[in-house]
């Protein structure tokens, strides 16, 4: 993989990651349920997920390769039509002044590994916008003339490893950034710095030969 493309999928999987969704909300769930260590072992099962994703897409990627060209361009269209979509979303979320992030007020409970990884990889593997997101998207940083297998999992690593940075680091600071997190005015430049972002990475990907 170009170097310039690497860097363009790491910029976009690292906003991505941070962008709230369930990912982000079960973690905060869980660190303000069972402490720190809940929120990293809930992120180790989140993150493992990733790779069942990353298989299940190279697999159709695959597929679509052995039939038509074509469909392939258009998949990656569909990425970069994604990633602008997901920058709008945030957009209009910042002209509707809603907020990107929200601490639940949970008492502090018996932490359970076992509990925590498996609710973390369910909530992954049984996400079907996560699935749709891998068919989508990494299609982008696949070249066809090499093994798209080998190549989703490299990117799915390299997403684990980002989103378990970005999440270990969310679980430790639930408690002590309750309330930064939760004031609209950070909220509303998180959402207009990862939205713009997100909008010119989808547009220059569409028009990337």
């Amino acid at each position: 993989m170009e170097i310039q493309l690497l860097l363009t999928y790491l910029a976009a999987i690292t906003l991505l990651t941070m962008t709230p969704g369930a990912d982000t909300m079960i973690t905060i769930r869980n660190s303000a349920r069972g402490g720190w260590q809940d929120g990293f072992v809930t992120s180790i099962g989140i993150c493992s997920g990733l790779f069942l994703h990353a298989t299940v897409s190279a697999l159709g990627i695959s597929v679509i390769l052995l039939q038509s060209a074509y469909a392939f361009t258009l998949l990656k269209l569909a990425g970069a039509a994604y990633l602008i979509w997901l920058g709008g979303a945030s957009l209009l979320a910042l002209l509707k002044g809603q907020g990107a992030f929200s601490v639940p007020d949970t008492a502090v409970q018996t932490f359970s590994a076992r509990r925590s990884l498996r609710e973390g990889f369910l909530s992954n593997a049984l996400n079907p916008k996560t699935a749709l997101f891998y068919m989508a998207f990494l299609p982008q940083f696949i070249n066809p003339e090499g093994s798209a297998l080998m190549q989703s999992l490299f990117l799915a690593a390299l997403h684990f490893l980002i989103a378990m940075i970005w999440q270990s680091l969310l679980a430790a600071g639930v408690n002590k950034a309750r309330h930064l997190l939760q004031r609209p005015r950070f909220s509303q430049v998180f959402n207009g710095l990862a939205g713009s972002v997100l909008v010119f990475l989808g547009f220059k990907l569409a028009t990337s030969e």
